[in-house]
């Protein structure tokens, strides 16, 4: 059998400056190009070069004669770990999915994202509809074929950079804490703080209220009786709001500043990605300063109405155990859902369906405390919804990524060999086969 001649047609290049789309066969003559900046601080000098960067895109876009300009899209003093605080991003990414851009120019990785997840996630989705990520400092395109691969790389190492530098920053804090300067103070009632000599001294107008509250607290009034009082009296808070709760009232019993003394390091950064926030119960050092300043009330003051508050306050898991995974994570998603609108985190609720079933939802924290007037936009989730909502994009990130899918089902093996009522299942089947043996012999 003769071999048959099989001519070659070889693959042709795509065209200089093209991000190789295509539409329905005719190729597109001018691509329309969106451009990318943000700078991270608010110091003069980098909004500066916040304009900056506007002009250069705007130049560049306008020199390319198959280039036409798709927008500017940028975020001033915006954190690059989380994209979805930054709106100018989020503006350009409903463009790209309107098929209102073809590519997207910007300085660098860093200055796309530094969250791994969120570079691959965008530039995964922005490749499925053909739009193209150029990054000048990588000099990576996300449509070459080894630019994913590349880009993963980089992005690893721009996330290690932000933790490297949260690192460095959390050792000078500590350092700080040390020497017994005052690090993170937020407002307290009852005190002004001087950001030039970082002391506070006591605003005695409103050390008033908190002898009041303190007076009230020893004469046996609950936190809850003490807010109502408050509100009723029309006592403004330090926000200069009438507005009390009663876990602020129980705020101000625990603060051990209004005897004087002072605790630093109360709460900690779990990571610098998610920048989670958890009370501090001995992950980090905490440093203790008595008499740092004036007080408010006598120390004798404090320590009887905290031995009151010991007194009445129910056990909690965590004050017993010192276990907070049991206690924040009692259930799958606890402690990392936030709000859309308003930021506060979600908590889990039971809804009836029927009167004989029942269904979870997840609901704002804000709205649940405060009234649905706090977050009027709020709705309750189903937790259904949002177990598929993860299960979607937990495929999008393990696609292609073995790695990731095999260090899951590693974690998902240790814990089922720690779960004891596996255990007891497996027990209760040899049991069960035992019995069987000896009723067949």
């Amino acid at each position: 059998m003769s071999m048959k001649q099989v001519q070659v047609l070889e693959a042709t290049k795509a065209a200089p400056n093209s991000n190789g789309r295509r539409t329905a066969g005719i190729q597109i003559e001018r691509i329309r190009v969106a451009a990318y900046c943000r700078v991270s601080t608010d110091g003069d000098e980098q909004l500066g070069n916040f304009e900056s960067q506007k002009a250069y895109y705007e130049q560049k876009i306008k020199q390319n004669k198959e280039w036409v300009s798709a927008g500017i899209f940028a975020d001033e003093a915006i954190t690059g770990t989380k994209v979805d605080k930054r709106e100018g991003f989020q503006e350009m990414i409903r463009k790209c999915q309107n098929g209102e851009i073809d590519m997207i120019l910007t300085k660098s990785i860093s200055r796309f994202s530094r969250n791994t997840q969120d570079i691959i996630k965008y530039v995964r989705m922005l490749r499925d509809r053909n739009i193209a990520i150029v990054f000048e400092k990588e000099n990576i395109n996300t449509l070459d074929m080894n630019g994913e691969m590349l880009l993963t790389i980089l992005s690893s190492l721009s996330q290690g950079e932000v933790e490297s530098l949260s690192e460095n920053v959390k050792m000078g804090l500590k350092m700080k804490m040390k020497r017994g300067e005052l690090v993170g103070f937020n407002g307290c009632l009852g005190y002004d703080y001087h950001p030039d000599t970082k002391s506070i001294t006591v605003n005695e107008q409103e050390a008033e209220t908190v002898r009041f509250i303190y007076n009230m607290y020893l004469q046996g009034y609950g936190s809850s009786t003490i807010a109502k009082r408050l509100t009723e009296m029309g006592v403004k808070n330090k926000l200069g709001k009438v507005e009390w709760h009663d876990h602020g009232v129980m705020g101000i019993i625990k603060n051990e500043k209004y005897k004087g003394d002072i605790l630093l390091g109360k709460t900690f950064t779990v990571d610098p990605i998610s920048k989670r926030r958890l009370a501090n119960m001995g992950e980090e050092d905490r440093y203790y300063i008595r008499d740092h300043h004036e007080p408010i009330v006598s120390r004798e003051v404090w320590d009887k109405a905290d031995e009151i508050r010991l007194k009445r306050v129910k056990p909690r898991l965590m004050e017993n155990t010192g276990n907070r995974e049991r206690y924040t994570r009692q259930f799958t998603f606890s402690s990392m859902l936030e709000c859309g609108y308003c930021g506060h985190k979600l908590s889990r609720r039971t809804r009836h369906q029927t009167t004989t079933t029942k269904k979870p939802v997840w609901q704002c924290m804000n709205a649940i405390k405060n009234g649905i007037s706090s977050c009027p936009n709020c709705k309750a989730i189903d937790e259904v919804i949002i177990e598929n909502a993860f299960v979607d994009a937990f495929q999008l990130l393990a696609d292609n990524f073995d790695d990731v899918l095999d260090s899951v089902l590693n974690t998902i093996e240790d814990v089922l060999k720690d779960d004891t009522e596996l255990k007891r299942v497996k027990q209760l089947e040899k049991d069960i086969s035992s019995i069987e043996t000896k009723k067949a012999g």
